[in-house]
């Protein structure tokens, strides 16, 4: 077997050394640049909201070079976050795509120097068609500063990096800004974890935020037996071939859940020789009072209580607490945590 090394006390070539050295220094001044623009906002922010709040088109995003790119994230994060966005390259909205814009609409402009030479020959456009103009940019008394109906000055930044050249802290600012305008915004008009989720559809935050109605198993998946049933009963004719769930959920004469047997209980059974039980009553060896959830609970609620309580299965519930469907531990497998999800063929509900 290959010994692990000990790199706790390996010694860093110094050229290394060297390396991490900077990487932390370009860090840390790029940090203290975003302390220096958060300390510079004034009502000239709040004014620029109050235009995304009362936009009743999009927000347009333009920027050139490195600032587009950043322009492109921002209205990517803005149109996540409740705000309607796209971004439109400068130097493509002469070329057609300006016909984009109307006057509904708000131009959301990033222009470190305020005279970006693509950027610039837009704004008298802009002013024609009577879309409102929010500048980010470091000056003041740029052209784009003042053209603009907002302005949100970053103050004259030093890039970080080699001989400062490359757009660098100020590119970083500006996204802090974007993320600043957007996530205000969204403060503002009321932003849901069910709103975010309309249009997060996709991947574990998406699925994490669906409700229980839209995952749950229904119908001829989910088994249903009386609790006066026997436990043979209840296995000989309940079975059915294909996917099934290892729970039986339980019910009184009034149809509401009042226990849950699972496969595992069955073979405790089996393993104590306990025989004698096949033939009594189920409620007499069900675990009795299951946790359930909501059809409205978000799945997120559920890989939760399913993580945190060592549950396999949980009944779903209406109002009146008669089931309507089953949430199983493998529904949900790929929203658990790392360590969760490796023991999850082990876990049973708690009786």
């Amino acid at each position: 077997m290959t010994a692990v090394p000990n790199t706790r006390h390996t010694l860093v070539p110094y050229r290394q050394f060297e390396q991490l050295r900077e990487a932390k220094d370009i860090l840390c001044r790029e940090a203290d640049a975003l302390r220096d623009v958060a300390s510079r906002l004034d009502v000239r922010f709040c004014e620029a909201v109050e235009l995304l709040l009362h936009c009743r088109g999009r927000v347009i995003v333009t920027g050139m070079g490195k600032a587009g790119l950043v322009g492109q994230k921002i209205a990517a994060t803005l149109s996540s976050t409740g705000t309607k966005a796209q971004f439109l390259h400068p130097a493509e909205a002469v070329h057609g795509d300006l016909g984009c814009l109307c006057a509904e609409d708000v131009v959301l402009a990033l222009s470190n120097s305020g005279e970006t030479e693509e950027v610039c020959r837009l704004l008298p456009l802009f002013e024609r068609i009577g879309a409102p103009v929010v500048a980010v940019t470091s000056s003041e008394t740029s052209s784009l500063a003042v053209h603009a109906k907002a302005t949100i000055c970053l103050g004259r930044l030093q890039e970080v990096g080699i001989h400062g050249l490359a757009p660098s802290t100020t590119t970083t600012a500006m996204l802090a800004v974007g993320d600043a305008l957007a996530l205000v915004a969204a403060r503002q008009r009321g932003l849901t974890p069910e709103l975010f989720a309309v249009v997060h559809p996709a991947g574990t935050l998406g699925r994490k935020l669906m409700r229980v109605r839209d995952m749950m198993r229904r119908g001829p998946d989910v088994r249903i037996a009386s609790q006066l049933a026997t436990v043979r009963e209840v296995f000989t004719t309940l079975a059915r071939p294909g996917r099934r769930s290892g729970a039986i959920i339980l019910v009184d004469e009034q149809q509401q859940v009042r226990g849950l047997f699972t496969d595992s209980d069955l073979a405790r059974l089996m393993e104590r020789r306990s025989d004698n039980q096949f033939d009594r009553p189920i409620r007499d060896v069900m675990t009795c009072h299951p946790v359930t959830v909501l059809e409205d609970d978000t799945l997120g609620q559920v890989v939760d209580m399913l993580a945190g309580r060592k549950f396999s299965e949980l009944p779903v519930v209406n109002a009146r607490d008669e089931p309507v469907g089953l949430i199983d531990i493998t529904d949900v497998i790929g929203l658990l945590p790392a360590a969760e999800e490796s023991a999850s063929n082990s876990v049973r509900h708690e009786r």
